[in-house]
């Protein structure tokens, strides 16, 4: 029997207990929350034991494992005690808000081999994951380029009050959407050498960013587009999807089916063939033992009790590579602020240099303003 606690009954929190207590050979031992009504209604009608912090959980009981599931800006220093003493973590993303702070984390599970994982959820949906095995079959052979999105209509007016609204609490698209999509490529490609062209904008928010673009790039010239916006109407709910182009074909995949081109000239794997191929996620996704919100939320919860269980440290979604993601976001954020590397309208003396064409340097000086140029050409007076 696996024993695990909650930490944090929010909307996500509330969620993964309900799920948690329908996995067998799971005890859920006690939940924590610092609003007092919301534990007593819990413990009326559950008979769960109840506690207002982690210090009261841990004095009365240690769980082999608990899930953290409060603001953002709280992941580190809960996990951190949990770890110290000797439990096992699942934390929601965004894993921590600097990744210095994930880095010790994810050494101090290691040192105390414990177990650890973040809800990165994508990585358990039926679809993404066929991608992954495609890719590491060669099916559409080197990846050149990709494009990585996510829609929904999450703020469509200004608003505020919430932890998610607050800049310092975590929140904003880049952290709680972006996300996402960032953390499926660093799945399929790993991590990327640098960004560029980073916009974080604000739609409606007053502090945070509504939408995101960049540019993450790669060895080997190899580039991915990132484009997401919680403040688009247009879609229902939250919708992300991927498009790789590779050598051998293309990939696009969201959450409902994978979409497969493949030239042929590349290995192709078993059940494909040449030209178009269409998976759907209903046909690739396995049963779970509760169905709550979409099968990959119960599913991530079983794969990690199911390693605490078996004391088995790798496995998906694990705290070294939620850093992964979490490096990426500091890089986009460090990008952003910097703004523009290459301005239209530079001056003169700084584009101006010998070594470059004749017809780039009178370009850059006609768009400087300069409206008369002698061209002397070699041999002429």
């Amino acid at each position: 029997m696996v024993t695990v606690a909650v930490v944090g009954l929010g909307k996500m929190g509330i969620s993964h207990l309900s799920m948690v207590r329908a996995l067998p050979g799971v005890e859920v031992v006690g939940v924590v929350d610092s609003l007092g009504y919301l534990l007593g209604v819990l413990n009326k009608y559950t008979g769960l034991a109840t506690y207002t912090s982690v210090d009261d959980l841990l004095k009365n009981t240690k769980p082999d494992a608990a899930i953290v599931a409060t603001p953002s800006r709280l992941h580190y220093p809960i996990v951190k005690q949990l770890l110290e003493a000797g439990v096992s973590v699942f934390c929601e993303k965004p894993f921590t808000l600097g990744s210095i702070e994930g880095e010790e984390l994810s050494q101090l599970a290691a040192e105390r081999n414990l177990v650890t994982q973040v809800g990165y959820h994508n990585r358990f949906v039926g679809a993404f994951g066929e991608v992954k095995r495609l890719l590491d079959l060669g099916a559409i052979g080197e990846v050149t380029h990709g494009l990585a999105e996510a829609y929904g209509p999450v703020v469509l007016k200004p608003q505020g009050g919430t932890w998610r609204s607050k800049s310092t609490e975590g929140g904003g698209c880049l952290y709680d959407y972006a996300a996402h999509p960032l953390n499926l490529i660093n799945w399929y490609l790993g991590e990327p050498e640098g960004v560029g062209g980073t916009v974080l904008n604000s739609v409606f928010s007053a502090e945070i960013d509504d939408e995101v673009c960049s540019t993450l790039y790669f060895s080997d010239n190899r580039t991915v587009s990132l484009s997401v916006n919680w403040s688009d109407e247009s879609v229902r709910k939250m919708t992300t999807r991927i498009t790789l182009w590779g050598k051998g074909g293309r990939i696009f995949v969201d959450r409902q089916e994978v979409q497969v081109y493949l030239r042929g000239d590349t290995a192709i794997p078993d059940g494909y063939q040449p030209g178009w191929n269409v998976r759907y996620t209903t046909d690739l996704t396995k049963p779970v033992d509760f169905y709550l919100r979409g099968e990959e939320y119960t599913a991530q919860l079983s794969h990690f009790t199911d390693r605490v269980r078996d004391g088995h440290q790798g496995g998906v979604n694990t705290f070294a590579s939620a850093v992964v993601t979490d490096r990426v976001i500091e890089r986009m954020i460090e990008d952003s602020d910097r703004g523009p590397s290459v301005l239209l309208r530079e001056p003169v003396a700084a584009v101006s240099r010998l070594d470059r064409p004749w017809h780039v340097r009178i370009g850059v000086l006609l768009r400087s303003g300069i409206s008369r140029i002698t061209v002397i050409l070699p041999g002429r007076k």
